[in-house]
């Protein structure tokens, strides 16, 4: 498909390319995320473009990946909410502190941060009548580690809940594709894409669906489908969330990243299997992704990258990121998208 044709478009690039965007380029910037450490990377205009730090494992420099429309777009501020937005889309994106200490019977810092920042971002989609959201990335430092008496991602669990169900969202069906993975540091930080469009959300039967974890795993359910599938200008789309070694709910492989690769792997596969027999003319395929993969350790990256290789058959368009994953045992998380059109300036 021709970039000019495509209704939504993912590029991957280097931040040095970002800053030199052309101002034709920049009208057609939805939003994006950029990744560095130390994190700081500049931004073009009032476009809502994260800078998380984290650091990158593919290339020399900071890495951004850039959300392009072919509408007219125009920018606004809802809150603490940036966004960008056509007749189709919008984008957004948000960077909140964690407020004061809390004691363990109160809504800690984060659960506090994360619902504020949800109830605001679901406040501009309403008003803005973009009721659907394809996919979410979050991120914020110490996902593993407990505080106020908790793990902190748990923590975030709560407040995300709290925040769909404040707004009349459902926390067990029509959910959004989503991540949550751990930074080097900062604050909170969401990123969103939203449109005006039917979302059917993908399950993955070898998997229980994540709303649907056992108690053992804190005290609400994440909140996410593990894949979002909507008909965007005659072409079927797919945002697959964040998806590890995990079959039914239970993480395999312990310590085993070649082996947590495949599996995770075989995961997407069987999301794209499913999402192909939800829309029968897609045609989604492993080779026809663009890929970020998140990896606890750094000297994990080229065993990652090997069983990526030889499991697609092939090098596809990957960003790949130094990350802790939602679950302590786990070493290593992919997500991906397809059905839009992919630039990738940097790949594996």
């Amino acid at each position: 498909m021709k970039h000019a044709e495509a209704m939504l478009r993912l590029e991957v690039l280097p931040v040095s390319r970002l800053a030199r965007l052309t101002d034709d380029e920049r009208a057609g910037v939805l939003g994006g995320v950029c990744f560095s450490h130390p994190a700081g990377l500049p931004g073009i205009g009032d476009h809502p473009i994260l800078s998380v730090e984290m650091v990158p494992l593919t290339g020399s420099e900071p890495v951004c990946e850039i959300w392009h429309g072919n509408e007219a777009l125009q920018s606004g501020q809802h809150g603490p909410v940036r966004y960008r937005y056509g007749d189709t889309f919008l984008f957004g994106c948000l960077s909140l502190d964690e407020p004061a200490a809390a004691t363990c019977n109160d809504a800690t810092p984060l659960q506090a941060a994360t619902e504020s920042a949800y109830r605001a971002i679901f406040s501009l989609l309403d008003a803005h009548g973009y009721h659907a959201i394809l996919r979410f990335w979050n991120y914020f430092p110490a996902i593993n580690r407990e505080s106020h008496c908790m793990e902190r991602y748990r923590q975030f669990n709560i407040g995300r809940q709290d925040a769909f169900l404040a707004h009349g969202r459902s926390v067990v069906d029509r959910v959004p594709a989503a991540c949550a993975l751990g930074s080097v540091a900062g604050r909170l930080h969401i990123a969103f894409l939203a449109a005006r469009a039917d979302v059917v959300g993908v399950e993955n039967p070898r998997q229980v669906s994540a709303y649907h974890y056992p108690s053992q795993y804190g005290p609400r359910s994440p909140t996410f489908a593990r894949a979002s599938l909507a008909k965007l200008g005659g072409r079927d789309m797919l945002f697959i969330s964040g998806t590890a070694s995990i079959v039914g709910y239970q993480t395999l492989h312990e310590g085993d990243v070649a082996a947590q690769t495949r599996e995770s792997l075989s995961n997407i596969a069987a999301i794209l299997a499913e999402a192909n027999r939800l829309a029968p003319r897609a045609g989604f395929r492993l080779d026809a992704l663009a890929y970020k993969v998140y990896v606890r350790h750094p000297e994990h990256v080229d065993t990652v990258r090997h069983e990526m290789t030889r499991f697609i058959g092939g090098a596809v368009p990957s960003v790949f990121l130094q990350a802790d994953v939602c679950r302590a045992d786990l070493l290593v998380e992919i997500e991906a998208s397809g059905g839009h059109a992919i630039q990738a300036g940097v790949v594996a």
